[in-house]
């Protein structure tokens, strides 16, 4: 059996075309797991055109080496394969992606991830292997824009792109402060993901999560007074905590590190939930449950919710954003350090 190793960070690149659609320069996407495309010297790549904005883009690689297109509210737009960026495009081999009039190819060469393994170091990968897909527990944060349908009807498409571009952008800062980053992107939603490797989450854990959601519903909140919209966007939050298969679950030639499992999509169909509940926030039995053995459940109501595979509506607990807020204020939480003292600045396995 042919064995091969799988290189720890794709070897992906943007190509520059001139206008002839000729290679003209050439970017790596390596060593790193995002890159601001601007006109600033600041930018990662640097496009001195004065269609580009200062900060323009964003091009960011997830865990399972999955790159995507996430436009920084530019003036002049970001665009994949000729259809304008207004949330993060994912990005295949060969696309055209263009930053105001400067036109770039994204190349991600799968067929040279392999390099031969010698014959004595087989059985060693075989077991390593066997290790990259593990049971844990996580706890697992889906957050939602309300109403974005309607918005999108509503506003021009270039001030979309840079509500939505700027939002997931303040998005990603905030899980990367709080331990995690952002795992998934679904449209206008995001997933985050905590590992807990000791199978019980720390106090500061769960109240990491709490802050993470605390300050992304102030950053959605206060979009409508960075632009022009119809009206004050909302978001909805669900969280669960359970055991999920965690690591890569993907094919050899292209891995992916995510994680899967009912804990998932509970956590999704918890978000789903909370516009029907008139609620913010819903939680899963889990998470409360660990909430509550430390004391900090308080701000927590009891609902049920249906799903499809169970004959009995199942428990859950729900809450507003004000009434997170007041709680984190009257329990006095103050800022966690900056490493993650359960994941231990890991992130996934």
């Amino acid at each position: 059996m042919v064995h091969s190793v799988i290189s720890p960070a794709l070897p992906a690149q943007l190509v520059r075309l001139s206008l002839e659609g000729k290679p003209a320069e050439t970017f790596s996407l390596v060593g790193a797991t995002s890159w601001t495309v601007g006109r600033s010297d600041r930018a990662a790549i640097v496009l001195n055109n004065p269609w580009i904005s200062r900060m323009h883009a964003l091009i960011q690689r997830l865990e399972g080496e999955e790159f995507y297109v996430i436009d920084l509210g530019s003036r002049n737009g970001s665009f994949v394969n000729g259809r304008r960026v207004t949330v993060p495009v994912q990005l295949q081999h060969r696309d055209e992606v263009m930053f105001g009039e400067t036109r770039m190819q994204f190349i991600c060469q799968e067929a040279r991830c392999g390099i031969p393994m010698k014959p004595e170091l087989a059985a060693e990968w075989d077991r390593a292997t066997s290790a990259m897909k593990v049971r844990c527990l996580i706890t697992v944060l889906v957050m939602d824009l309300r109403d974005f349908t309607p918005l999108a009807r509503q506003v021009p498409e270039e001030l979309l792109a840079q509500v939505v571009g700027t939002w997931f952008r303040q998005v990603g800062d905030i899980l990367q402060r709080y331990g995690s980053r952002v795992d998934k992107y679904i449209g206008d939603a995001v997933m985050a993901v905590w590992l807990h490797p000791q199978n019980i989450p720390h106090a500061y854990d769960l109240l990491r999560i709490l802050k993470a959601v605390l300050g992304t519903e102030k950053t959605t909140s206060n979009l409508h007074l960075q632009y022009p919209l119809p009206f004050p966007l909302r978001m909805g939050t669900g969280i669960n905590t359970g055991y999920a298969m965690v690591g890569n679950t993907g094919s050899g030639q292209r891995p992916e590190y995510t994680a899967l499992g009912d804990t998932v999509n509970l956590a999704f169909q918890l978000e789903a939930a909370t516009k029907p509940l008139n609620l913010d926030v819903l939680l899963g039995e889990a998470t409360y449950n660990y909430l509550l053995t430390g004391n900090l459940a308080g701000w927590l109501t009891p609902q049920q919710m249906e799903l499809k595979y169970q004959r009995e509506p199942v428990a859950i607990w729900g809450s507003t954003y004000p009434q997170l807020k007041e709680f984190l204020h009257t329990y006095g939480f103050a800022e966690p350090p900056t490493q993650n003292p359960i994941s231990d600045g890991r992130g996934f396995v």
